[in-house]
């Protein structure tokens, strides 16, 4: 259930209100990836402190604790409203970072994919040089290391001759 800006207003002071009003809405995407890494460490720390103190509260309540002192009265709710206003600040500048991180993969993956189409283009079109001799350059190709074999011209189309000549004389045979 989303929560009023006016109510988390009221339950904060004026620093810890000033940090989560940058994590809503217009104002959390003109914050830079630092500041964000940084507020939500901040936010942490004060969500675990809220925690511990909703915590305290409840088993004073139950009657397992001794209470903390003069300083923290009333009930767990309000640490409770507390934590879960922050949580859901810290939930804000994650989703945030998250989309970030998306947006810069994204472009990543953009860019190899242009170099790689690209490379693939370039690769389609490559120059052929001519085959004939460049001025200035002296290469002769070399013989080849492979052995010859020279079938006399003689032997072309014998072995096919000779099967005909077999298949002939067994069918004459019959």
């Amino acid at each position: 259930m989303p929560i009023a800006c006016k109510f988390e207003r009221s339950l904060l002071d004026f620093d810890e209100y000033k940090l989560i009003r940058e994590t809503h809405h217009p104002h959390i995407y003109a914050v830079s990836d630092e500041d964000l890494k940084r507020a939500q460490e901040s936010l942490r720390q004060i969500r675990s402190k809220e925690q511990t103190l909703a915590r305290q509260k409840r088993r004073e309540v139950r009657g397992k604790a001794e209470p903390r002192g003069a300083s923290f009265p009333g009930t767990a709710e309000r640490p409770h409203q507390r934590k879960t206003v922050v949580t859901s600040a810290i939930k804000r500048v994650q989703k945030e970072l998250k989309r970030r991180r998306a947006v810069e993969a994204r472009a990543a993956n953009l860019e190899a994919a242009r170099k790689a189409l690209a490379m693939n283009r370039a690769a389609k079109f490559a120059h052929h040089p001519s085959g004939e001799v460049s001025p200035g350059e002296d290469f002769r190709p070399l013989p080849s290391r492979r052995p010859r074999f020279e079938v006399p011209r003689s032997r072309i189309g014998s072995i096919s001759q000779h099967t005909k000549t077999s298949q002939a004389i067994r069918d004459a045979r019959n």
